[in-house]
Parts: structure tokens; C-alpha cells; sequence
């Protein structure tokens, strides 16, 4: 096995316990709603999640671990990531606001601070900014 095997297969890893752990977040009401199937399409996509993964991912999504970013940087690009897809297709609704505060939580952001967080990522991804000028933004609102 080369280097570059390695990589892409740790690479692949992180993303199918990322997806996973979104499925569980979206299954914590014990539904996943048209909308929320729509959106772990789009982000299986993006995430570059096989059609067979996707399948066994959602069947067994428990047996997955929930790895939030240990990193406030990290935590908040997938934010970023997050809230410019949910942004992007034009799905910003309450059950959108609510799956990505819920999201946020899973992200490791703890739960008295997820709506402000993820209305405050909304507003600046509205706005249009980088992902450099979101990170400052975000952290700056919890000074």
C-alpha cells in the first residue's frame, strides 16, 4: 500500500464518521424528513460517500463514532461548510435552521450557544465572506 493509499483512505474515513455522524443527529427525533434526506444526499455527495457507504452508513450509523474536531478551527470550517450548503441550495428554512443548530452541537459548539452560533453563520454566509473572515467573525462573538 503507497503513502497516498493511506491518505485516502484515512481521508475517506473521517468523511464516512463526519456523514455518520450527521445521519445520527438528523435521526435523533427517530425520523429523517424529505428535507433532511435531501440534504445527506447533497452532503454524501460532497463528501465524496459511496452509494453502497451511504446505504450501510445509514442502516448502521450508531456503528460509527461521533469524532467532533478537537480543533475550534476545524469545528468551525465544517460550520462554514455546513451553513454555505444549506445556504447555497436555497433550503434555509426553520427545519434547515433546526438540523444544522443540531449539527452544531454534533460539531462539538455546546448547546446553549448553537442558535446564536449557527444565526450568526447564516448572517455571514449571507453576507458572502471567506471562510478566514467567517472563522474571526464567529470567534470574535464569543468574546
Amino acid at each position: 500500500m503507497s503513502i497516498s493509499d493511506l491518505f485516502d483512505s484515512g481521508f475517506q474515513k473521517r468523511n464516512q464518521d463526519h456523514f455518520a455522524a450527521i445521519v445520527k443527529v438528523a435521526m435523533s427525533d427517530g425520523v429523517i424528513t424529505d428535507e433532511e434526506r435531501a440534504f445527506l444526499d447533497r452532503l454524501a455527495t460532497r463528501l465524496d460517500i459511496s452509494e453502497n457507504d451511504y446505504k450501510e452508513i445509514s442502516k448502521n450509523y450508531n456503528s460509527h463514532p461521533i469524532n467532533p474536531p478537537s480543533s475550534y478551527d476545524r469545528r468551525l470550517e465544517r460550520l462554514y461548510d455546513l451553513a454555505r450548503m444549506v445556504f447555497a441550495d436555497n433550503i434555509k428554512g426553520d427545519d434547515q435552521v433546526v438540523l444544522l443548530r443540531k449539527l452544531s452541537i454534533g460539531l462539538g459548539f455546546r448547546s446553549e450557544n448553537a442558535k446564536y452560533v449557527v444565526d450568526k453563520a447564516l448572517t455571514l454566509i449571507d453576507q458572502g465572506v471567506d471562510s478566514d473572515t467567517f472563522a474571526e467573525e464567529v470567534k470574535n462573538m464569543n468574546r
